[in-house]
């Protein structure tokens, strides 16, 4: 134990969160969640949203099965309720009313969704008081914040990552896509999250397998220690900015514009 207490503390230290990271964790056997101690319960009707606000703002771990009063769409991103054409037939005609043009185009987007395998159990809560191993760890912050988490990614190994918009239900585009592919995975949160989440108008969602969560602090120490680090310090829209690119970089800049001169 203490070992994502640990590193909760030094991403908190790194980037400045305005909170701290979410577990996420999912079980095949809902008596796995007995073995958590004090679990919170919704007694009422609830979304997924707002289990992760519980997690984010109150230090609530809710343990959720498919006995609980979830939202039935967010049941199945999560893989509580299983899919079938009726249900994705339902949520289109739904969808209808409101998001899309019309039922074609919410079926066009029920077929999109990546979801959750189905599971009798799923849990989240703060990272840091480690109650459970997770499968997925959440992040919200500022672009900026999520930008540079993601840099210390490419700082330990480059890859071009991707990110997607499903719309409405957009918590698929983080969790559910993180979880079923393995990556990390960046949202802009839906209305929904905004309204039931209390995201603010500013923030992200990066969901991570916890590989990659220790891949990001490892490449953010690395950047820290070159001066790369949040907040990104403003230079200013007019500023000569040879002395900065020449700190940052080196000697190599100056060998470049040489290189590009000479071509000329």
């Amino acid at each position: 134990m203490g070992h994502f207490r640990e590193l909760g503390e030094e991403l908190q230290c790194l980037l400045r969160l305005k909170t701290d990271p979410v577990a996420y964790g999912r079980y095949e056997q809902k008596d796995d969640l007995d073995k958590i101690d004090g679990l919170f319960r919704f007694p009422h009707m609830f979304s997924f949203g707002q289990a992760l606000f519980a997690a984010r703002f109150q230090g609530l771990t809710v343990g959720i099965t498919a006995e609980d009063k979830m939202f039935a769409r967010c049941m199945r991103i999560n893989g509580l309720l299983p899919v079938s054409m009726e249900s994705m037939d339902a949520e289109a005609k739904m969808l209808a009313t409101t998001w899309f043009a019309s039922p074609e185009d919410g079926m066009e987007q029920q077929k999109a969704y990546p979801r959750i395998p189905v599971a009798e159990a799923i849990v989240v809560g703060p990272l840091m008081k480690e109650e459970f191993e997770p499968d997925i760890i959440l992040i919200f912050g500022k672009p900026a914040q999520i930008s540079l988490l993601m840099s210390g990614m490419q700082r330990e190994k480059y890859e071009r990552f991707q990110f997607f918009f499903m719309g409405e239900g957009a918590c698929a585009d983080s969790l559910a896509q993180s979880y079923v592919t393995g990556k990390p995975a960046v949202e802009i949160p839906c209305g929904g999250e905004r309204s039931f989440s209390q995201l603010a108008d500013d923030e992200l969602i990066i969901a991570l397998p916890p590989f990659y969560f220790e891949r990001a602090l490892s490449g953010l120490r690395k950047l820290r220690h070159i001066g790369i680090k949040y907040p990104t310090a403003s230079i200013g829209g007019i500023a000569d900015i040879e002395p900065i690119m020449k700190r940052v970089y080196s000697n190599t800049i100056e060998a470049a514009m040489r290189k590009g001169k000479a071509a000329e």
